[in-house]
């Protein structure tokens, strides 16, 4: 039996024990190497522990900024699921960067002058006064901004996004100031805040348009971060991207952020890295087919757009649904279906591309605040849209780019929350679903609702399709129609890829009479000995020919006298009067035979004494 004195050594360890683990547990951040005022502000935001892709990132980032002796740089590229933290892995570093800077430019200054103060007072002199700041909004005294850091973004509404969590970082940073461009916004509102910030966050349009207009300079950006880079990437931006790549030519350091990162995006990228990205460091934590734990995921199959339009309904008046996003495929459709909700009793609002930018910022402002229930958006809602509440996403329209439904789901289930995505889809939309499986490697779960089953059945997504004439060696082909050699590749048996038929052709070589189908002169004969030349009564011809070449008239043509036609499929010649053909009276139209045996243009027979006439 224990002593008195070892229960009590075996419960302070394990107080001492318990201690240690709730100090790394209140100080997950510390650990990182942040600055006091970012870990404040990182608390205040009721945030103890970094998510997986900020322990990895935050520490890249930073070991490759405070290189600064003789040290070199190193470039990110990280990938990682919807929801995960991806903003604040790249803010922090680059802000505590930031305030490393602005204290040492500080210490400096001061330093410069209490050395110009001692001088003065050195020689007798009064010492010198601190000039007054002058106000940047004062026409007199405007002076281009420079800013220190650039973050890009897609869309406006995830600039607004990343510049609110910026803001909300800095609240206990003095003297860092935060700015956001962004389209369709007042611009001398925004020229206003450009003064002296430090980090700004902008959409590549409006920024260009600020630089050309010399109300901004780019010379002296030392981190450029692309958030949802594979969008940036893309080819709406590609012109954008090269200029502002070129303005800002002497940065330190380039990261990329995304969920998603396509081969051919990644070779993009390669191109705004330092020295071709030699000195990227990637990062991919979660891969675009791993599932989210969080996220539950169904299809819903319609037999038409009633029919789709009824699930839908179904699916709003769920009672465990707080608030959810409707994606639809284009802007028309995405205000038809704003106004029908709007007049079944629901309190939806859409939001696109063509609405102004004050419109969209007060219908997010809407959802946000919970005044607004269901946001029935374009893509353009895809990213940048980080609202807790929302518990259900539906697609009512397929995406266009399968990458794009990564992005769409990621709207729900964030920071570790549960969420529901539902998509709605006809036989017509088969071909976008198999290229979303093929992109996720995920396969669909297929559900009904009583009441609402699809009266047709439809096929598995990826699986083989109903009826004949399949895709690409799936189900029966069609049938060769009496077509020489069978049927089609990829037809009735073969498993094969369909393709078109083939026809092989001769460049002036004609087969030997007694040779069966694709049996050449120049190959095989029939009785199997090798030929290695034309027989002498087969010449092959590369022009006109003679008359002796069509008196041995090759494969379907028509001898000098008799009329007589060769059997392709005798292998030898078959004599056909005139008469019987019907085709001997003068200015009658005849068809030109061809290989097939079948009819071919028609030719009009020649006329007595004269040359026949073929029409053009």
């Amino acid at each position: 039996m224990a002593s008195f004195e070892e229960n009590n050594a075996c419960a302070q360890e394990q107080q001492a024990q318990t201690a240690i683990e709730s100090e790394a547990t209140q100080n997950g951040f510390e650990a990182l190497g942040l600055a006091p005022e970012l870990l404040a502000a990182v608390a205040d935001l009721g945030y103890t522990q970094p998510t997986a892709v900020q322990q990895r990132a935050i520490p890249l980032a930073l070991a490759s900024t405070e290189a600064q002796d003789g040290g070199s740089f190193n470039d990110l590229m990280v990938s990682s699921q919807t929801g995960s933290g991806k903003t604040a892995a790249f803010l922090l570093p680059v802000l505590h960067t930031l305030l490393r800077q602005q204290a040492e430019q500080a210490a400096s200054e001061k330093a410069a002058w209490e050395a110009r103060v001692a001088e003065a007072l050195a020689r007798g002199e009064e010492a010198p006064k601190k000039p007054r700041r002058k106000s940047p909004l004062n026409p007199r005294h405007f002076k281009p901004a420079v800013p220190g850091a650039l973050v890009l973004c897609p869309t406006r509404e995830l600039a607004q996004q990343v510049a609110q969590e910026a803001i909300g970082l800095v609240r206990h940073c003095r003297g860092l100031r935060v700015a956001s461009v962004v389209g369709g916004m007042p611009y001398q509102q925004q020229v206003a805040k450009l003064q002296n910030a430090n980090l700004l966050v902008a959409t590549p349009g409006r920024l260009l348009d600020l630089q050309r207009s010399g109300q901004i300079v780019l010379d002296q950006v030392q981190f450029l971060v692309m958030d949802e880079a594979d969008r940036m990437l893309d080819l709406g931006f590609a012109d954008d991207l090269a200029a502002i790549h070129q303005l800002t030519a002497q940065r330190q350091q380039t990261m990329m952020f995304s969920a998603t990162f396509a081969p051919r995006i990644q070779q993009l990228a390669m191109r705004v890295m330092h020295e071709g990205g030699a000195r990227v460091q990637r990062l991919q934590l979660d891969a675009p087919h791993e599932r989210h734990a969080n996220i539950e995921q169904r299809l819903y199959w319609a037999d038409h757009p009633d029919h789709r339009r009824a699930l839908l309904d179904h699916w709003l008046r769920d009672p465990a649904i707080d608030q959810a996003i409707v994606f639809a495929c284009t802007q028309i459709e995405c205000e038809q279906l704003a106004e029908d909700l709007q007049q079944s009793g629901f309190a939806a609002v859409s939001l696109h591309g063509a609405l102004n930018q004050g419109l969209r910022n007060r219908r997010l402002g809407a959802l946000r605040d919970g005044r607004v229930q269901i946001l029935v958006a374009t893509d353009v809602a895809a990213r940048g849209i980080d609202v807790p509440t929302i518990t259900h996403v539906i697609n009512y329209g397929l995406p266009m780019k399968a990458e794009d439904y990564t992005h769409r789901v990621g709207r729900t289930g964030r920071a570790g929350r549960d969420g529901l995505a539902v998509t709605l889809a006809e036989i017509r939309d088969r071909r976008r679903l198999a290229d979303i499986e093929a992109h996720t490697r995920q396969r669909f779960q297929v559900h009904t609702i009583p009441g609402l089953e699809p009266q047709k059945p439809f096929p598995a997504v990826t699986g083989p399709s109903l009826g004949h004439g399949g895709r690409r060696g799936q189900g029966a082909g069609r049938p060769g129609n009496g077509r020489p050699g069978g049927p089609r590749a990829g037809g009735a048996g073969s498993g094969g890829q369909r393709g078109p038929r083939q026809i092989q052709p001769s460049f002036g070589r004609q087969r030997h009479e007694g040779a069966g189908h694709g049996q050449r002169a120049e190959g095989w004969r029939a009785d199997g000995a090798p030929a290695d030349r034309a027989p002498a009564d087969r010449a092959p011809h590369f022009g006109k020919k003679s008359t002796a070449s069509r008196h041995a008239a090759g494969a379907g043509s028509y001898s000098k006298d008799s009329g007589q036609r060769r059997d392709e499929h005798a292998g030898g010649y078959a004599p056909r009067a005139a008469a019987q053909t019907g085709y001997a009276r003068a200015g009658a139209q005849s068809p030109r035979p061809h290989a097939g045996g079948g009819q071919g243009r028609p030719v009009r027979a020649r006329p007595a004494g004269g040359k026949p006439y073929t029409p053009r």
